[in-house]
């Protein structure tokens, strides 16, 4: 282990002229079409007939709302660059080349999807009693019902729009439901018909379960934009609809708030959310019958070029099926439920922790002793402060509710929350506001750096002596994603990384000077150095003729510094096994730099986000987990935390658990090949299947 005071100058471990051919920009990949094959890996589970077919349905879903994110940040980010220029990643692809290949593989992924959708799901669905009607199969009395329903339900809360020298076209929300209507014929004040936009209200269901008295059946839905397609007639009344064309509009979602120039970031953030919906606009999705001069003319409106459009065989909105799931009561359609593991001793969590380190790994350990040790400090009247980051935590969080609890049980507690959590931002206000107004100092961290950092620290005093408790984690302290994540969580009340904690929050609290961590390594200052040295050391462990192992797993890979790192120990033999779930741009199994890199993804029933980094270190092995992944944006321009496992108990426990069970998985694994394409990991003839995330469930939820 490096000693506590080891030097982690960044400078030790820059590059130098040897490694030019490390600079290779074939050696990259590209990170958003990495991040666009993932979904690929993500769709792939809906077309699994292995999978429950409801469950395929929701990852189906999901490879559509992972797609609208893409353009939403991703996308918008290369235009961006396309617009200001900025300099070329590693790979060495121009914005405008990169454009052209984004539309390329999400064309691509949308037709797949929507395939998908039509030839496979639904049918498969409609058989087992699902079904979810198209406008040309429906009977005459549920044609009856939905028209009633327009008019009762859906038309009273319509504006449509014609389009004409006094209407000129309307704003048009991100992902908003259109349609936009050919019209012939006068109207009652003798304007001739043309064109017109009918937008869908968010108050609206994007999904109409039909009563079962008219169907038949209990599981009957119809699309929103069906039943506006069907009868958008009765809302130009004399006029003759000779077309209605639904629609959809993304556009770029990334908030900028110069914090140098405010002076409260809280009401430049409110500000600028009022406008998010209506940024720039970077795709354009329509019905694949819309004639070309509307396509035109909506490229126009919106001022896009034609790659931008997506030509869509079925609804504009197909992720909103995902509604079907929760309507629907059918557990044989759905993986069977499961019951996370109890913690033994959850009644007195401050004796649990002080006897031995705990870990958690979610779902299959319960996030109730997260918010138990934080209930149980509320109420504790040795407790004197609490201390906790919030990146996201849902709307009605416990977590929040506790702290708040805390304070006016008057505790000293402080809440850094992080505003600008992407897709968060209105509701981390909302809650900030209510901590506030309770007597909770609410700091919102490093102007210029996102916390998103995960720690709890608990100050109780224990005789003469003040004791500190802390919980930190791999995820969110948000019940609901805790129990559909991978994460992993360390309970400890061990002094130093106590004490590391407690100076981590005197920085994003006050106006700390660079300190020195004992046990913690933390971005921006230490973490990515500490990475570096690592891995340089088992370089040198390798090239003296050590044993010499990296395992690594996280959620997304690009910082180049990190990467060249990795091909410089693969280069000395040093063996390493990357399980990366989304991006990632390191090349694997190039001759001479990376042929002893591997790197798998692993796609299952929980979305894969814990991170974990073991050192083989000559048999003195380092583990450590973190809130970081080894992206440019974490290790450098974030405060982020990593922790080292120090219990050897724990630690196998995690190395087990974590990585080495994911490294035998040959049921959901994708291994990254040479040239960029994942395959699935052909199972040897003498192997047992092995799913990692199930046999987590079989050994810790049994």
């Amino acid at each position: 282990m490096l000693p506590d005071d080891a030097p982690l100058d960044l400078g030790l471990y820059s590059d130098t002229a040897a490694d030019g051919l490390l600079h290779d920009p074939s050696l990259y990949f590209n990170r958003e079409l990495s991040q666009l094959a993932f979904n690929v890996r993500v769709l792939a589970q809906a077309q699994d007939p292995e999978v429950p077919l409801l469950e395929r349905l929701k990852f189906l879903c999901i490879s559509c709302t992972n797609l609208d994110e893409f353009f939403e940040i991703r996308a918008g980010a290369v235009q961006h660059a396309l617009d200001v220029g900025g300099p070329l990643a590693p790979d060495g692809l121009a914005p405008s080349a990169l454009l052209s290949r984004i539309h390329d593989e999400a064309a691509a992924l949308v037709e797949a999807q929507y395939e998908c959708w039509n030839s496979v799901l639904r049918p498969a669905m409609a058989e087992a009693g699902v079904r979810v009607l198209a406008r040309g199969s429906w009977s005459m009395r549920q044609t009856r019902w939905l028209r009633a329903y327009f008019r009762d339900e859906i038309m009273p809360v319509l504006s449509p729009l014609g389009l004409d020298p006094a209407h000129p076209f309307p704003k048009i929300l991100n992902k908003s439901l259109n349609i936009v209507v050919v019209l012939k014929g006068r109207d009652a004040f003798g304007r001739s018909g043309g064109l017109a936009i009918v937008r869908a209200p968010r108050s609206l269901s994007r999904i109409i379960q039909v009563p079962q008295r008219v169907s038949g059946g209990a599981s009957d839905f119809v699309f929103l934009s069906a039943v506006l397609s069907s009868f958008v007639d009765e809302l130009f009344p004399g006029m003759e609809v000779q077309g209605a064309y639904q629609f959809r509009v993304t556009r770029n979602s990334e908030l900028f708030v110069d914090e140098e120039e405010v002076d409260n970031i809280a009401l430049a953030l409110r500000d600028e959310l009022a406008g998010r919906g209506y940024l720039r606009a970077v795709r354009l999705e329509i019905a694949d019958a819309c004639p070309e001069p509307i396509v035109n003319l909506l490229l126009e409106k919106f001022a896009l070029a034609p790659e931008a459009v997506y030509r869509i065989k079925g609804p504009v909105n197909l992720n909103r099926v995902i509604q079907v799931y929760d309507l629907v009561d059918r557990p044989d359609l759905k993986f069977p439920p499961f019951q996370p593991r109890a913690l033994p001793g959850m009644d007195r969590m401050f004796e649990t922790i002080a006897a031995g380190d705990v870990l958690l790994h979610h779902p299959f350990d319960a996030f109730t002793p997260v918010l138990e040790l934080l209930r149980q400090a509320a109420e504790d009247p040795a407790v004197l402060a609490i201390k906790q980051t919030l990146y996201r935590s849902g709307k009605d969080s416990a977590i929040v509710a506790a702290l708040i609890n805390a304070a006016r049980n008057g505790k000293d507690v402080t809440a850094v929350v992080e505003l600008r959590a992407r897709f968060d931002e209105e509701a981390n206000l909302g809650f900030a506001d209510r901590m506030q107004e309770a007597g909770v100092q609410v700091v919102y961290g490093v102007v210029g750096y996102k916390t998103h950092a995960k720690m709890m620290l608990v100050v109780r005093r224990e005789g003469r002596k003040l004791r500190r408790y802390v919980h930190m984690g791999t995820g969110n302290y948000h019940a609901g994603t805790a129990r559909l994540y991978t994460d992993l969580g360390l309970m400890t009340a061990h002094p130093e990384i106590g004490n590391d904690v407690h100076l981590i929050f005197q920085q994003l609290s006050g106006l700390a000077p660079s300190m020195t961590l004992k046990r913690l390594l933390q971005s921006p200052f230490t973490l990515h150095a500490g990475m570096l040295q690592r891995i340089d050391r088992e370089r040198a462990h390798a090239e003296a003729g050590r044993p010499a192992r990296i395992v690594a797993r996280m959620n997304a890979l690009n910082e180049p510094q990190v990467i060249r790192a990795l091909y410089r120990a693969s280069q000395a033999g040093v063996e390493i096994d990357l399980i990366v779930r989304g991006a990632c741009t390191l090349r694997p199994g190039v001759p001479g730099v990376s042929e002893n890199i591997r790197v798998r993804s692993i796609v299952g029933r929980f979305l894969e986000h814990g991170r974990a980094y073991w050192f083989a270190n000559d048999g003195a092995p380092e583990l450590f987990c973190a809130s970081a992944d080894w992206l440019e944006r974490n290790l450098l321009r974030r405060v982020e935390t990593c922790f080292p496992i120090l219990d050897p108990a724990v630690a196998r426990r995690v190395f087990d658990e974590a990585l080495e069970n994911y490294l035998d998985d040959n049921l959901n694994a994708w291994q990254l090949q040479p040239g960029g394409e994942y395959r699935l990991v052909e199972r040897a003839d003498d192997a047992l299947p092995h799913s990692a995330q199930a046999s987590l469930l079989a050994k810790l939820c049994g």
